[in-house]
């Protein structure tokens, strides 16, 4: 249907429906003499009389009454749906896709998202997890986050957590007896517990760091995962060492169950990330939860005899 149909079926079901030209014209903002010749234009290229006119009357003749019964529910649905896609532009609701690497999922996304998502329930999360650093337009996904050093610079990142760390942990049950590694070329005495990471392409290399200066090791051992949810385990039953993020490993240093190594080659890289494509229009909930999820470091604490002005 071409955009001269579409306004000629739209004048005529305005002035069958109100059974003015008067008011019809009012309603769809244009004047009465241009509104005439509308009807006049359809009347014609139909070949048959939609109107019956008077001086104080309009109504629909029979082939009218037949025409607008026909197409008026399909206007109507039009109507609808783009009501419906307006309103899900202007109000968090709908489906937001989201990819995040295992840890991060684990770790920070969903723990913030529990708390997050009661307040808004007219948002559906899916959270995909994937190790590798996935295409997240030729995914069809929302948004992606990842390590903030790690993201393509085509997108829009916005951090939601402070800078990492990975720590280099042990079972107190692999220690005993064994000399604990003080520097990098050590690791080669040890056994080790590897992970194989897509984004690396193949077993990962341990990135080291101490005063600015990187080093990467290749360790062996007995087990080699894919997910560092494994690599703990292993690491909690005595198979050997493991270079796992700070958090995951946190609650483990704490109780005792692991105890931790080379704590001085253990340098911050960048946090976790949120991503999306910049040309692409943010809908209302995806926007809800990058506002919700955006990192904002804590306030200083206020130091004992200095003026505190919050």
């Amino acid at each position: 249907m071409s955009e001269a149909d579409h306004d000629q079926l739209r004048a005529f079901l305005a002035v069958a429906r109100e059974r003015s030209f008067t008011r019809a014209a009012a309603q769809l903002g244009m004047s009465q003499p241009v509104l005439s010749r509308t009807i006049a234009a359809l009347e014609a290229r139909l070949g048959v009389r939609l109107l019956n006119r008077t001086t104080r009357s309009v109504a629909p003749t029979l082939a009218g009454e037949r025409l607008a019964c026909g197409i008026a529910p399909h206007f109507e649905a039009i109507a609808g749906e783009l009501a419906a896609l307006s309103e899900s532009f202007t109000r968090p609701a709908g489906l937001v896709r989201l990819t995040a690497d295992e840890d991060a999922a684990e770790q920070v996304v969903w723990p913030r998202l529990a708390r997050i998502l009661p307040a808004y329930p007219d948002i559906e999360v899916e959270i995909v997890v994937d190790n590798g650093l996935t295409d997240i337009v030729a995914a069809g996904l929302d948004a992606g986050i990842r390590s903030g050093d790690i993201i393509e610079r085509d997108m829009i990142a916005v951090p939601i957590g402070p800078d990492l760390t990975m720590t280099m942990v042990a079972a107190p049950s692999y220690m005993a007896g064994r000399t604990p590694p003080a520097r990098p070329q050590d690791l080669t005495r040890h056994r080790c517990i590897n992970i194989r990471l897509p984004t690396h392409g193949a077993v990962y290399a341990w990135e080291l760091g101490q005063g600015g200066r990187e080093t990467r090791v290749r360790v062996a051992g007995q087990v080699t995962f894919n997910t560092a949810r494994l690599v703990l385990q292993a690491a909690l039953d005595g198979f050997g060492i493991a270079f796992l993020p700070a958090g995951r490993v946190a609650p483990h240093l704490a109780d005792g169950t692991l105890v931790p190594l080379m704590t001085d080659w253990s340098e911050p890289y960048p946090g976790y990330h949120l991503y999306y494509p910049g040309h692409r229009q943010v809908s209302p909930a995806l926007r809800v939860l990058i506002d919700e999820l955006r990192w904002r470091p804590p306030a200083p604490a206020h130091v004992a005899g200095e003026p505190d002005f919050t």
